[in-house]
């Protein structure tokens, strides 16, 4: 029988921690999702308006997170906040949604980016391909490329995790010097026609832009709904920052550096993305980025910066970007399951480490949910409409600052959330516009997600109930 570890070795650094929220934000979002921005919006300034104002909300929260995670620098992070400053079955829930769809469908759809991108290069990889045909079901090249990048960096992360670390910080800091490096070509062979026709009159024109050009105007209500709809993708871009806290087990000094990290991280991420949409705007006009085929924009401006090897060059950016994303995704993913296991909350075995000192036993259960995501093709559809779970989510693990600061007055806090209390309760509010806009404007993107949490009510009380007997038994 292997030998077990009972507790977490502190292995990463600030730069360690730094790369795993900037690696986690960072997938194949940036290099898409500005197509449907432009196409709900149809303007430069409310294009850039979409990421600046996600961005905002991004770093605020995390600003936010970086006092919750000085006073409970222990593994589980957003899931041991929302327990703390609630009860178990918020906890619970929260549990629930990342195992069966947050973490999960975003780990498979980042590796199905990363194989349809390998398929640019190698085209026998193509998801238009049929490798197994089932019957019921018909598996693609690139589907079983992405079940083996996500077996391979889950094996990787059983090792321990410097191994882990070693990925996360070379493909990291590798994708921020090809993106900065994308930006600085765009902008050096920017089109001044191109950018005197999107930056001049009319940048801030908000209507609905097809791909063929025509233009439909929005009633002022209804514009609300398409900026909140515009925000599904960007969101979902700049997701998963809040990963570096489930890791804080492994972090070296966590009240310092987790809350740095945080901030550093998301601030990096921001002005990248940012500059990214600018330097879009520089080299293709509107039309161009809402038609950019199947999305895919950072192709499209690489095609007028780098010519016939365009292609080329963006497949391999967003192969190590997603490869390196998916690594911080699996990485972290597990160490919820094993807070929760260690609450009574989730299978017993995911609460025990292996000789590396990692919850081996959370990481295979996670690979295998994400792989047959991988398989079902359906996560796509999912993680747009878990957008709005995710944000609910965040905002009651902020309100729970304002809770534990009533609650637990006196409780040490190295870290205070900057700008407390006027950035939480922006924060907050702007939240809780975007979830009422969806729900009004958007409702295919509210009420899977909400299924998705409600069910998992008699799952907690099923598992709840479970615990109380075993305790009594003993």
């Amino acid at each position: 029988m292997p030998q077990e570890n009972t507790s977490f070795k502190p292995s990463l650094g600030l730069v360690d921690a730094t790369m795993l929220v900037a690696g986690s934000m960072i997938g194949s979002g940036i290099f898409i999702v500005s197509a449907d921005i432009m196409r709900n919006t149809g303007s430069v300034g409310w294009l850039m308006f979409v990421w600046l104002i996600t961005g905002f909300m991004t770093l605020t929260a995390a600003l936010s997170y970086g006092e919750l995670s000085a006073m409970f620098p222990k593994a589980g992070g957003q899931y041991i906040y929302l327990k703390e400053a609630y009860n178990p079955l918020i906890g619970f829930l929260y549990g629930w949604s990342f195992f069966t769809v947050i973490q999960t469908a975003t780990i498979a759809a980042v590796a199905v980016a990363f194989a349809k991108f390998t398929a640019y290069l190698i085209p026998q990889f193509s998801e238009d391909l049929v490798a197994l045909d089932l019957g019921f079901l018909k598996i693609s090249p690139a589907q079983l490329l992405s079940i083996v990048v996500i077996v391979v960096l889950t094996f990787t992360n059983t090792r321990g995790v410097n191994s882990g670390k070693i990925i996360q910080t070379t493909f990291t800091l590798t994708k921020l010097l090809s993106l900065l490096g994308l930006i600085v070509f765009g902008l050096i062979f920017m089109k001044p026609e191109v950018w005197a026709a999107n930056w001049g009159e009319g940048m801030w024109d908000l209507h609905k832009l097809a791909p063929d050009g025509s233009i439909e105007s929005y009633t002022t209500i209804a514009a609300f709904g398409a900026i909140a709809a515009s925000m599904v993708g960007s969101i979902f871009s700049s997701d998963s920052w809040n990963n570096v806290t489930f890791i804080a087990g492994e972090i070296k000094n966590p009240q310092r550096n987790i809350g740095l990290s945080l901030a550093l991280g998301t601030i990096i991420v921001t002005v990248i993305y940012v500059l990214t949409n600018v330097m879009y705007t520089g080299v293709l006009s509107l039309e161009e980025i809402a038609s950019s085929d199947k999305d895919r924009v950072a192709v499209t401006a690489s095609h007028v910066i780098f010519g016939n090897s365009g292609t080329i060059v963006i497949a391999v950016m967003i192969m190590i970007s997603t490869f390196g994303c998916d690594n911080g995704l699996i990485m972290s993913g597990a160490r919820v399951y094993y807070s929760m296991a260690k609450d009574g909350l989730f299978f017993q075995k995911v609460g025990q480490l292996n000789k590396n000192a990692v919850p081996e036993i959370g990481l295979w259960l996670q690979c295998v949910i994400a792989s047959l995501w991988a398989l079902s093709g359906k996560y796509g559809n999912l993680l747009d409409m878990i957008s709005f779970v995710v944000v609910v989510f965040y905002m009651l693990t902020i309100i729970g600052i304002f809770i534990l600061r009533k609650k637990r007055p006196d409780a040490p806090r190295p870290y205070k959330a900057f700008g407390y209390p006027f950035l939480p309760i922006i924060y907050i509010i702007m939240g809780v516009a975007f979830c009422v806009l969806l729900i009004i404007y958007k409702p295919e993107y509210t009420w899977p997600g909400l299924i998705i949490v409600l069910l998992g009510i008699p799952v907690y009380y099923m598992v709840a109930k479970k615990e109380v007997a075993a305790v009594e038994q003993d």
